[in-house]
């Protein structure tokens, strides 16, 4: 029997349904990436499955001609675990949102990381409740005036990828919605990593939170303003490529590569290193005294939760046979009750 998986292309990810986000939303940009690597992949269609919790993010099922779940709010971790676990052999992605990971669902998103569930995250990050009409969330910033924050918001907001990284994410990386080229080549990566694959995309909500991401997005700025980070070269940017990042101490600091020292200086970037501790460094970087850094923070391979699940069951079976869902429930500590 032939295992050829036949050829796919974009068209063959784009669902019957009416795509309903507010006319220039990021989320188009996303979309469109997304249906276009997915045929790039080799796996077959019926292979792929897609979960959302609440929120715009979360009508990413819908708009993809795959299997999906529309689950609730916060709760995409949970349902995504237990369909990994119980079909390790599916190709699971989770769509999620700053509000829908970070807050509700902040629990559930952590422990997937720890575990290194097999699946994808990608966390639309727009510093704002879009669906409930503009109310600050999680990753808003200080001062952030909005529906709930009339007079600015004093929540110091959470770093999506710095807790990703301090939760033992195993991949993690980070794009922008209109850098389709970049984002489509991170999506790539993050599809061939065997385990947990965490993605922060800066998404533009122009309705509620225009512009938030306009230091890296404005063409003047986005040179002198974002940091690519590349395996094995040294960390460099600017419109000239004159600034690099080197350590200070246990801190990062801009220099000037001609004015102030040569590239020899600059760091240069290992996604592979086994401690995050550079990489949790390089999130924690706050424009405009820093760049924003894009690309891939982590990358390293260690044993699914799911392999590891799959590994403990046979292990039992080999030792006291395959036994029978009534053995599994009387096994235990048991009580008769007159």
């Amino acid at each position: 029997m032939s295992t050829e998986v036949a050829a796919l292309k974009k068209k063959d990810f784009q669902s019957d349904q009416e795509v309903r986000w507010c006319p220039g939303c990021g989320d188009y940009a996303i979309l469109s990436a997304v249906q276009s690597v997915f045929p790039e992949l080799g796996i077959p269609k019926e292979k792929f499955v897609v979960v959302s919790g609440i929120g715009c993010s979360s009508r990413f099922p819908y708009y993809l001609d795959t299997f999906g779940f529309h689950t609730i709010h916060g709760r995409a971790p949970g349902v995504a675990t237990g369909l990994k676990l119980a079909r390790p052999d599916l190709e699971v992605w989770i769509a999620s949102g700053d509000g829908d990971a970070m807050s509700i669902g902040g629990n559930h998103f952590i422990h997937l990381l720890r575990r290194n569930v097999g699946v994808k995250i990608l966390l639309f990050n727009n510093r704002i409740y879009g669906l409930t009409k503009g109310q600050y969330s999680p990753t808003s910033e200080v001062g952030k005036r909005t529906k709930s924050t009339p007079v600015g918001s004093l929540d110091n907001p959470f770093n999506p990828l710095s807790l990703a990284l301090g939760a033992g994410a195993t991949f993690v990386a980070r794009s922008v919605d209109v850098f389709q080229p970049h984002l489509k080549s991170v999506l790539r990566r993050a599809a061939a990593h065997p385990g947990t694959a965490f993605v922060e995309i800066y998404q533009n909500c122009n309705i509620f939170n225009d512009k938030a991401f306009s230091n890296v997005t404005d063409k003047q700025a986005r040179t002198e303003q974002t940091l690519h980070l590349e395996h094995g070269k040294p960390l460099v940017f600017g419109k000239e490529r004159r600034r690099g990042i080197r350590l200070k101490g246990v801190d990062l600091e801009v220099f000037d590569l001609v004015d102030d020292a040569g590239i020899e200086e600059c760091l240069v970037w290992d996604e592979k290193v086994a401690s995050p501790t550079l990489a949790f460094a390089l999130s924690r970087l706050v424009p405009p005294a820093m760049p924003t850094p894009i690309g891939i923070f982590r990358a390293v391979e260690t044993e699914t939760y799911e392999s590891r699940v799959v590994s403990q069951i046979e292990a039992e079976i080999d030792t006291k046979g395959a036994g029978t869902l009534e053995d599994l429930l009387y096994g235990g500590d048991t009580w008769v009750v007159d």
